[in-house]
């Protein structure tokens, strides 16, 4: 990792800034070429030193006020193919495998619905199930109380930060 990557990563830390072309904004300010920051992005995604690159959905500024997470116990051999259902909806931000730990949790697939209200919510839920053919899967729904700190991951630390 050299010095441009290092002021690239300062760059995209707060987030792409929203217009048509976010790349091209940041190489202006970088003085490089757009092709240059997709590229060094692609080595340092490949280099493993950005684990993801996606966006942060801030649901509360949308109108979004509910949202829950589904829980589901899914048959090991069947968690692709439902999550694949369950991530092609537009109401559906997150969908994502995570490991067992049995005996005290035994779900394996989780999605994060949002919508205007808890009713909207189950609503969204009800069509996924009857979709996707979830009625037999036990599951739980866990809807928010509190909104916590919304941001992507800090590579670079501002100038005399850590410093005495």
């Amino acid at each position: 990792m050299d010095e441009a990557d290092r002021r690239l990563l300062a760059a995209i830390q707060h987030g792409l800034p929203l217009t048509p072309r976010p790349y091209a904004g940041i190489a202006a300010g970088l003085g490089i070429s757009e092709a240059e920051v997709v590229a060094r992005l692609a080595y340092l995604k490949e280099a493993g030193v950005i684990r993801r690159f996606g966006v942060v959905v801030r649901h509360h500024e949308l109108g979004y006020s509910a949202n829950a997470m589904v829980v589901w116990d899914v048959p090991d051999e069947q968690v692709t193919g439902l999550g694949h259902c369950l991530a092609g909806f537009d109401f559906i931000t997150l969908c994502y495998r995570r490991p067992r730990h049995l005996p005290q949790w035994r779900y394996n697939l989780y999605c994060m619905i949002h919508g205007k209200s808890r009713e909207e919510v189950l609503a969204h839920l009800e069509w996924m199930v009857n979709h996707c053919g979830l009625q037999s899967l036990p599951h739980e729904v866990l809807f928010s109380r509190r909104r916590f700190k919304q941001r992507g991951a800090l590579y670079a630390m501002p100038a005399g930060a850590g410093t005495r």
